[in-house]
């Protein structure tokens, strides 16, 4: 009788041992669980409307080979994006489509030191709808006639309203031009007013026109009539993840992410 007692305290005590330890391994894979989760982590980058495919292709790659990354992007205006990263908007890297814009971040300390490099760069067109009839034979044909309504980026915050000016300023047609205007809240809505016909003629980036099928290029922006179409991209001071952000802004500038810039028909530097 005393050693069938002993037999099962002794179970009873084998029992309880496993059923602690087994706890104890279920809280453990809990904990881990936790960890895991809280290691994966979210970057948001601000970015050019222009920018759109280009990015999201890059970024789908990136996560793929970093799983703990999960990218956030915010396209837009260059203008209100950088005055939304003022207003404390969340934003780890930024990209614009022009210097200014960075500029204007770098002159009130907003930049992370030693992180903006000149990534990108591009060329500004004249697009039409596919199916117009309208022929041009130059830039300066736009104050003519034959155009009623063009399509530009509102020239304060829009860099490719900024460089459009800076054309039709060079050609002494801008009065005309503006006459003509109706004004976008950034480059991607320039393209959508030209596909859906409700202008007759809109300026564009040229890697905005090669994603379209809806329209076409009548014509490149002369030689020297506008500032060179520079992306500068830096990481920024008030990054929560900054070594996540400045991995992938290198990222942009290894040779996978070229292959892709350029596909997309970005000149990269």
């Amino acid at each position: 009788m005393e050693k069938n007692i002993v037999k099962l305290t002794v179970i009873f005590i084998l029992c309880l041992g496993l059923l602690v330890f087994g706890g104890c391994g279920i809280q453990s894979q809990k904990t881990e669980s936790k960890t895991a989760t809280a290691e994966k982590c979210e970057i948001y980058i601000s970015a050019a409307a222009s920018l759109t495919d280009a990015l999201k292709e890059i970024g789908g790659e990136y996560e793929k080979a970093n799983p703990n990354v999960k990218i956030n992007y915010n396209f837009g205006s260059s203008g209100a994006l950088a005055a939304q990263i003022e207003q404390g908007a969340p934003a780890d890297v930024f990209i614009s489509a022009a210097p200014k814009q960075m500029n204007d971040l770098d002159k009130k300390a907003l930049l992370l030191t030693d992180t903006r490099i000149n990534l990108l760069e591009n060329k500004v067109v004249v697009i039409a709808p596919k199916d117009s009839k309208l022929e041009l034979a130059s830039f300066e044909d736009i104050a003519s006639d034959k155009v009623r309504k063009i399509a530009l980026g509102e020239p304060k915050g829009v860099p490719v309203g900024q460089y459009s000016e800076e054309i039709f300023t060079s050609l002494n047609i801008l009065a005309k031009a503006k006459a003509k205007a109706a004004y976008a809240s950034d480059v991607r809505q320039v393209l959508s007013w030209v596909e859906k016909g409700e202008v007759d003629l809109g300026l564009v980036y040229a890697t905005d026109a090669a994603v379209s099928k809806a329209v076409k290029v009548l014509l490149e922006a002369p030689v020297g009539s506008h500032k060179p179409v520079i992306y500068p991209v830096a990481v920024l001071k008030s990054a929560k993840h900054e070594k996540e952000a400045k991995a992938f802004a290198s990222f942009l500038q290894a040779a996978e992410s070229k292959t892709v810039f350029e596909k997309y028909g970005f000149k990269v530097n």
